[in-house]
């Protein structure tokens, strides 16, 4: 049974606002053995995220640790889990479609921002559920523009990871990325991500079942393979541009966790939740000081802003000092 979460009125509703893109992080952060570990499972449509999930929340459960989950997509028709959070119980996709005009992309992304609107409430029911769950599972749309771009992205992540561990995993399709071409489209995306959040990042390869993910870690790891594999497409301009790109990606390789996966049959779950730790441990160590020295800046930033209009304002009173006024 989902948990309530207030309703938005779509004829009074505005995008989310940006006070809450980085609200201040609860006490829990500093016992990293008792905070709750969010994962944000982003993928484009059809890589199979969905499915995974369930695969991750039947692994859970059968370990006795069941996950909190929370549905962020207001168009999927079907979940096949049950989310203790769904977005579908707070905004109509239909109706905010025929509200502002929307196609189906648009309606998606505004349903995104309508929502974050509410996400106090969100947070307020992760803090109580967070002595009970492990693990708090976020499913999202196949739009990843929404992490791209989007302010709905960025607020749903910096709330998120402001309070507790957080992770960002992305699922690939792996039989659709064995060629060069849509492999380094998945890199691009990837990487756009990962630098747009900047939290510990985790590229989940799916569908390991029909197809290994060998080639692409190959890719990944030895330039000349992935040469050797443009080499063997039809040449022109598109082959001449991957070239470039990967040299580009080259360093964002060296710095990605790799796990391939199977929603099908599980296979690869007990390495991706070692990946997992390994990217909760980059968050106390990297993520969390970071955030911490950047809050603080602002703080300073805020502070000196505040001396500054003090001067200037006894800088004007300073004029008549000690002098008497006519009035007239």
């Amino acid at each position: 049974m989902s948990e309530n979460i207030q309703s938005v009125d779509t004829t009074t509703a505005t995008a989310a606002p940006t006070h809450t893109d980085q609200p201040p992080p609860t006490t829990t952060t500093d016992k990293p053995a008792d905070a709750p570990i969010n994962i944000i499972m982003i993928g484009m449509a059809g890589s199979g995220k969905t499915t995974l999930m369930q695969r991750i929340n039947a692994y859970l459960h059968e370990r006795k640790t069941p996950p909190y989950v929370v549905n962020l997509d207001p168009a999927v028709s079907k979940l096949p889990f049950q989310a203790n959070i769904d977005i579908r119980d707070t905004v109509d996709y239909k109706q905010v479609m025929k509200e502002y005009n929307l196609g189906p992309n648009g309606g998606i992304l505004t349903s995104l921002n309508l929502f974050t609107t509410k996400l106090d409430q969100v947070m307020q029911i992760v803090d109580k559920r967070a002595g009970d769950n492990k693990y708090f599972l976020y499913d999202t749309p196949g739009q990843i523009e929404i992490f791209t771009w989007s302010a709905s992205g960025s607020i749903i992540t910096n709330t998120l990871a402001a309070t507790y561990p957080t992770v960002v995993v992305y699922v690939v399709d792996t039989p659709r990325t064995a060629s060069p071409t849509t492999f380094m489209s998945n890199m691009m995306y990837a990487c756009s991500i990962l630098y747009k959040t900047q939290l510990p990042f985790l590229l989940a390869f799916n569908k390991t079942d029909v197809i290994s993910h060998e080639f692409a870690v190959s890719w990944m790891n030895d330039f000349e393979a992935f040469q050797q594999a443009l080499r063997g497409q039809e040449e022109g301009f598109m082959n001449s541009l991957m070239n470039s790109m990967s040299l580009v990606l080259d360093e964002f390789y060296n710095h990605l966790r790799v796990v391939g996966v199977s929603a099908m049959t599980g296979q690869g779950l007990d390495e991706f939740f070692e990946k997992v730790d390994e990217a909760v441990k980059e968050y106390y160590e990297e993520y969390k000081p970071a955030m911490k020295l950047q809050m603080e800046k602002k703080r300073e930033a805020e502070r000196e802003q505040k001396k500054e209009n003090l001067q200037r304002l006894m800088a004007d009173l300073s004029v008549t000092d000690g002098k008497e006024v006519d009035l007239g």
